[in-house]
């Protein structure tokens, strides 16, 4: 008798994690679908580089709803495929996230290359972009207290003077206070995003 209540226990609480789990992979899929309509103005992928972020929580929100679900009904229904399945699933995640964390080792270098490379792009692309696009820029300047890539001489041409940076650089951030101040160590931040990020 006690080992069929013990059962019982388990059956209920692998119901309610899994019912957990369903929500937040349905929460994700519309927090992803929120965020790509309020980037691009429309759920339509036009740019994939510009949609990444939007795409990867959507695709996470996805198989986090249909790992889940074949838990929830399977431990509801005692549905011996529905649990072999999530069973099979979970094992195929965890086994994913042993490869990912031993290629992010391997290819560790590779991959910081990447990421500088695509924050360059993000300093060069700046004077023509869109305000949303500067706006986040700034603010990852403004929160990681940092000032380009690589140095603060990274946003040489930002300005014809040469010497110009954007107001997100400096340590208290007003209008034109990034003027003729790229090398202005009281007034910008000398410290590059690789340093400050964590990268």
């Amino acid at each position: 008798m006690a080992v069929e209540g013990g059962m019982k226990c388990i059956k209920f609480l692998l119901f309610i994690f899994n019912f957990i789990f369903w929500l937040c992979g349905f929460a994700l899929i519309v927090v992803g679908v929120m965020v790509q309509v309020s980037l691009h103005k429309t759920f339509l992928i036009q740019d994939a580089t510009a949609s990444a972020a939007p795409i990867v929580i959507i695709a996470v929100g996805v198989l986090i709803f249909f790992v889940a679900f074949f838990g929830c009904c399977g431990a509801w229904k005692e549905n011996h495929c529905m649990v072999t399945t999530f069973a099979v699933l979970l094992s195929l995640i965890i086994l994913a996230e042993v490869v990912a964390v031993i290629l992010g080792y391997v290819f560790r270098n590779k991959i910081s290359k990447v990421v500088q490379d695509s924050l360059t792009d993000m300093i060069n692309n700046y004077q023509n972009s869109s305000k949303e696009f500067q706006d986040a820029v700034d603010q990852m300047q403004e929160n990681w207290k940092c000032c380009g890539v690589n140095s603060s001489s990274d946003w040489r041409h930002f300005n014809p003077d040469g010497k110009t940076v954007p107001d997100s650089c400096c340590m208290n951030v007003t209008k034109n206070c990034g003027k003729e101040a790229m090398t202005d160590a009281s007034k910008v931040y000398q410290k590059w995003i690789l340093a400050g990020g964590g990268f």
